[in-house]
This record gives structure tokens, sequence and C-alpha cells, in this order.
């Protein structure tokens, strides 16, 4: 124990220093043959720790993303340490809903890594391209292969193996360019059995296999214009949660696009997208899989979605300007059924979500001035309209008596904000302004089930606006050496959607302790705060770490649930020729600041130490890298503070994984 310290203190060494900021690698560039458009190569979705990373543990190196988890797969993304429901998450600008009431499949579970070129993550109301959002949005940029690349073809197939729930997985992608026409496509599968936690315990119903499968067409249709058309295929099977009283049966999405894109080599417009989109999510929860429930219960769940997202880009000397048109449609329908043993008896049907239409349109804004070599001005802006029907609407009138079928919102958006750049040294500072409406469930939901706090929840179609004003502000010092940044953010959330106790109606699900409903309280404040970091200590010695706190309060000073106590990463990696090494030591302080109204309570506090090495070479011409790496060395028993029902992490986790690249 001794020697872990002694590692410890030299790996986390420097960090109130000198803090942590992910290495900033330079982008290449590529011009297009005829085309003068400039195309970034995005970082790729993988990190220093571990190539083969789920699209979850590449959010999680993010320091303003955290997760709730309810299994090993498909984990709940928490952007500004608010739930799912408070940010938007978009794949290429398209809106996906998830069909699940218990947000067991959120958007990021229908993409792979391999699939994905980029994670855009936008903070607060800068997030307001995609729609109306209080916390930011998180973008999932798909793969997209120039035309007329040198190399007419490029792929890359990996696989490996995780011993702790021995998870074996295959990932493959393709691309052909020419100079009128462009193809891509990628393929993943991923099966994983029960994992073990730090006592060497099997943790049940933890299991999954999931496959994935993507193509994209591309055809240029003149010097300055193409249309591309895309399909994204997903399917989870045998989907076990552990901290949930039931599993999923299947899970399949259907996610599709057609885009014309028009580029202009000179005047005010330089390039126009327009995209128009469909996709259908179909889920099926049950709890078959359970018998030691007496009574059973099945919840399938769809969500099928239409939309156009139209997108400008402007120039003018030192002003540049994004306008973006956001439109789509909605159907989300979920339903309960509870029988006992004997599946034909049926006793009970409700819909859980009453077919609930949505119909947003949008229009936004995005400027940046860039008033001095030195300084930049952003700030923006944007208006909704939200349209909301709910057609079996007796559901929601025995709760609310009288209240009407349709509603239609006003969504309005600001932000501002200011950047500064003098030598080594970068400031900003900034606000935003902005409303968001209830989620479906928080607006129509009829007795969905929350394991957590073990409470039957109930919609309110009559609840207001979230509005939201906030600041943030950062400061930061490169060098060649060394890099340190420090940001901040502060969010007042008026009308903050909670739920609270109802003194009417009894739980319909017999481990339910009671009834509540989603309401508004006055307001609730939030507070973030993050340090990074990275120092060159030799030429192939590189060390980062991050430093992240958060503190969230309601009107009366009690705790808001799920809120990250402080956090800490540091990591030391090492570059030997061909070899990389990497170890790094992650944790949280005890969770003092915790919520037994929302059904928390205390987690101590842990720390986590993680060891992997790759090589890289060459067989024939395919450039090939293999790695193996250890998860939780030390095997430690642990639960945080976003483990739904306090279940454990994995143990001791060894991988491995074998790159080809041609």
């Amino acid at each position: 124990m001794m020697r872990f310290n002694t590692l410890f203190i030299v790996l986390f060494v420097g960090l109130f220093s000198t803090a942590q900021n992910t290495e900033k690698k330079k982008d290449s560039i590529i011009a297009l043959d005829e085309v003068q458009l400039i195309t970034m190569i995005k970082k790729k979705i993988e990190t220093d720790m571990k190539m083969a990373v789920s699209v979850d543990e590449f959010l999680a190196s993010s320091d303003n993303i955290s997760f709730i988890k309810r299994g090993a797969f498909a984990w709940e993304p928490l952007l500004n340490n608010m739930s799912s429901e408070r940010s938007t998450i978009t794949i290429d600008g398209m809106h996906v809903f998830g069909a699940c009431t218990d947000k067991m499949d959120p958007i990021t579970s229908y993409v792979e890594s391999n699939n994905l070129d980029a994670i855009d993550i936008k903070s607060g109301q800068e997030g307001n391209m995609h729609g109306a959002t209080v916390a930011g949005s998180i973008d999932l940029k798909r793969k997209s292969t120039p035309f007329n690349l040198p190399k007419k073809w490029n792929g890359a197939y990996q696989t490996g193996f995780e011993f702790n729930n021995k998870q074996f997985f295959n990932l493959a992608n393709a691309s052909y360019s020419s100079d009128k026409f462009v193809a891509d496509g990628s393929l993943a599968y991923r099966k994983a059995e029960n994992y073990s936690d730090g006592n060497d315990d099997e943790v049940a119903h933890s299991q999954f296999t999931k496959f994935n499968a993507s193509l994209g067409l591309a055809y240029k249709t003149s010097d300055l214009s193409s249309v591309k058309v895309e399909a994204i295929y997903d399917e989870a099977k045998d989907v076990g949660y552990p901290a949930l009283p039931m599993d999923l049966w299947l899970s399949r999405a259907l996610i599709t696009s057609a885009t014309y894109k028009q580029l202009f080599e000179e005047g005010l417009v330089r390039a126009w997208d327009t995209k128009v989109y469909f996709n259908a999510i179909e889920h099926y929860m049950d709890d078959t899989t359970r018998p030691e429930n007496l009574v059973h219960m099945d919840m399938p769940g769809w969500s099928t979605t239409y939309g156009l997202l139209s997108n400008i880009n402007l120039q003018s000397n030192k002003l540049s300007s994004e306008i973006q048109l956001n439109a789509y449609n909605n159907l989300s329908t979920a339903e309960m059924r509870m029988y006992p043993q004997d599946r034909s008896e049926r006793t009970m049907f409700a819909y859980s979500w009453p077919a609930v239409t949505t119909t947003f349109a949008g229009l936004s804004i995005n400027n940046a001035w860039e008033i001095s070599d030195q300084s930049l001005l952003n700030f923006g802006g944007s208006l909704g309209v939200n349209y909301n029907h709910s057609k079996y609407v007796e559901f929601n009138w025995i709760f609310h008596p009288g209240t009407p079928q349709e509603k239609t919102r006003l969504l309005p958006s600001l932000h501002a904000g200011y950047e500064l750049n003098i030598n080594k040294f970068d400031f900003s500072v900034g606000g935003g302004y902005g409303h968001r409406a209830p989620s479906v469930s928080e607006g129509y939901g009829y007795y969905i089930y929350n394991s957590f706090d073990r409470y039957d929840y109930i919609g309110n179609p009559d609840l207001k606006n979230e509005i939201s004003y906030e600041g943030n502000a950062s400061a930061g010092f490169t060098d060649n050496k060394l890099s340190i940044q420090a940001k901040v953010n502060y969010f007042y959330i008026q009308n903050y959607i909670i739920g609270r106790i109802l003194s009417l109606g009894s739980p319909m699900n017999y481990q339910s302790v009671g009834v509540k409903g989603y309401t508004s309280l006055d307001y609730s404040t939030l507070f973030n705060f993050s340090l990074n970091g990275s120092y060159s200590i030799l030429n192939n010695l590189h060390w980062k770490g991050t430093l992240t706190y958060a503190r969230g309060q309601d009107d009366n000073g009690n705790n808001l649930p799920f809120i990250r106590p402080l956090s800490y990463q540091t990591a030391l990696h090492y570059k030997y020729n061909r070899f990389n090494f990497q170890t790094s030591i992650n944790g949280d302080l005890e969770q003092i600041n915790y919520s037994p109204e929302y059904g928390e309570d205390q987690t101590p506090q842990y720390t986590i130490w993680n060891l992997s090495a790759d090589y890289t070479f060459r067989i024939a011409a395919y450039r090939t890298v293999v790695q193996v790496g250890a998860e939780n060395i030390l095997n430690e028993y642990y639960s945080t503070y976003a483990d739904w029902g306090n279940i454990p992490r994995m143990g001791r986790n060894i991988f491995t994984s074998l790159k080809f690249n041609f």
C-alpha cells in the first residue's frame, strides 16, 4: 500500500500548480480538388489509456460530462451535472429520441466509436444551435470521407478481449474516395457476460450484446456541390441492468438522412447544407429473466422522428455567422403490461407515454466577430416553438383534470462571450439566457417507476418552462511545456423541474413506496469548476491532470441529486521508440452533499489505478497496433454517487486490443 501511495503522489504532483488541459494536436488540413473547402481531420475517438473505448468511455474523459450508470451498457450522460432532459444530444445535428421511459437508451447508445469522427460539446446556451437547452449540447459527428483523397481505399479493423466480463469485440470500417464518389461504412459487434466487482463477486444481469452498422454514400454533383445519403442501424439484445427490476430483451434503431451541400467561392454566403432525416426506435424492457418477480411487467416503447436541418455559413471581413433552421416531429409511445406468471392472463394495461407528439421549429444564429488579433466576441440566440399533443389525454386527466390536450410554448435563448489572448495567456467571460420545455416524461409520463428512490412518477402538462440564467469564465496559460486552464460556470434555473411526493394516488408497481409528481421549484442553483493542465517533463514523457468540483442546491438550500463530488484524474504517458506506456489514477472524494429526499446516500471516496502499453509495427504495408492493459489494477471494490442503487463497479479488468490500418 505504501508503494501505491508513493506512486499516487508522483503521478498527482503538480496538479494544483499546473493542472490539466488535454494535449492539443495540430489538425491536418486537406484541400479538396476543385473545391475551395478546408476539411479538418478530427481526433480519433479513443483515449491514451485505451484504444477500443465505447462512446460512453470516450465522453467520460471530458471534464464536464459524467454518467448515471444502471449497468455496464447505455450510460446516461450528464452535461454540467444536469440530467439528460436538460441537454440536447444529436447525431450530425439530427434529433433522435429514445424509446425507454427509464432512459436506458440514450442517443449515445445508438452509435459506435468506429463510425464517429468527432464529438462536439457545447456548454450552456452556446449549445442552442441544435434546439432549446439548459445544460448545453452534445453533437455526435459521423465519419465523413473527403472527395479525391490520394489513397482511394482506407480502413481499419480492430479486435480484442476484456477478461473481467469476457467481452469480445470486433470493429471494422472502410472508405473509398474518388473525384466524384465517396463511400464509407462501418461494422461493430460487442458481446459481454456478467462482470465481477472488486470482491470478485459476479454482478448478475450485467451482460449485453450489441451490433452496429453504418453506411454513407456521397456524390459530387458539381465542383461546388454534393449530395449524400447516410444510414445507421443499431441492435442490442439480452442487455441486463443490475440496478433495475427488469432487463432489455431487444432494442433497435434505424437512423437515416439525405443531405445536399452547396459551396460558394466568393460572396457573403460560403456554404449551405440542407438535410432531411428520419429515425425510428423500438425498445422492449421486460422482467421475465427475473423469476423472483411474482407479477411480471413488460414496458415496450416506440419513438419515430422526421426532421429538417438547414445551415448557412456567412463570412464578411472579420465577422462570420452560422444560421440554422431546426424542425422535427416526434411521436413517443410507451406501454405497461402487467401479468402473472401466465403471460396470457394480462391484469393491467396503461400508457406510460400516452402517444405524445412533439413538433418543434427553431431558428438559431451564432456570430463570431474577430475584434483584433487578440480578441474575439461570440454572440447569438435562437427562438423556438414547441408543440405537444397527447393522444390519450385521459391518462393525464386522472391527476390533472381538465388539462388541455395540446400545449404550445415559445423557447427563446441568448448568449454572448468574449475571448482575449495576451501572449501566452487566454481569458474568457460569457453569459446566457434560455428556456426549455418539459420532456415527454416530465409533461405526460404516467406511473413511470424510478427504482432509485422507489417512487412512481406522474407528469404534469401544465408545468412552466424552465428558465436558465448562466455565467461562465475561464483563464489559461500555455507555453512549449506547460498548459493550464481553469473554467467555472454558474446556473440559476427558475421553475426547476423535479419530482415531489403526491398526497393522492397509490403506487402501481408493487416495489414502489409511493407516488411523486413532477413539479416546479422556484429555482435551483448549480456551480461547476474544473482545473486542467498538462506538462512535458521530457520530450517523450508527458503528464496531465484534471480536478473538478460541482455544487447544486434547490430553493430551500437542499442538495440536488447526482451532483459529482470533488474528483480527480492524473496520468503519465511515456513513449520509447514504437512503444507507448500510460498509467493513470482517478477517483472521487466522499460524497457528503447527497440528497436523501431523492434516494441518494453517502458514498465513500475511492481511487482507481490503470495501466496500459501499446506497440506499433507493420505487417506488410499495414500499420498495426497491439495494446494490453489493466483497469482497476488493485481490484478496488467501490460504488460512486452516480451508480443507480449503489451497484458496484467492475473490479480488475485486463484488456487486449489489436488494430490493423490500411
